[in-house]
């Protein structure tokens, strides 16, 4: 048996407002988007989608950490423009000997950890 990761899938309750956040100011790739749900890392084997909680049970996950980790190249240039942009940081860019680490909440609190390693 063979199995592999295809999505995660994180739940926000407006996507007009989610796209500005993760297209315009965390400059994620987009795959493709419907009514309901973006999806970003075209072509990569696993994607990361951000979805509209329509459910009670999706509502319950909106806000929350989302136990992430998106690794940042330049991740320096990206805090700044998401500090300039706005963004929450629930943790500040912090350097350490193992890599620098920032936390950051999109405009529904989802939390996400950045990392340049």
């Amino acid at each position: 048996m063979n199995v592999s990761m295809k999505n995660v899938v994180v739940f926000v309750t407006d996507l007009a407002r989610s796209k500005t956040f993760y297209v315009d100011l965390l400059k994620l790739p987009l795959a493709g988007q419907s009514e309901m749900l973006m999806e970003f890392f075209p072509g990569a084997p696993t994607t990361l989608g951000i979805a509209l909680a329509l459910q009670d049970d999706a509502r319950k996950l909106v806000g929350r950490h989302t136990g992430l980790t998106l690794k940042v190249a330049e991740i320096e240039e990206l805090c700044a423009a998401l500090e300039a942009g706005g963004a929450k940081f629930v943790e500040p860019l912090e350097h350490s000997p193992w890599g620098k680490m920032a936390v950051i909440a999109d405009p529904d609190g989802n939390m996400f950890a950045l990392t340049d390693r």
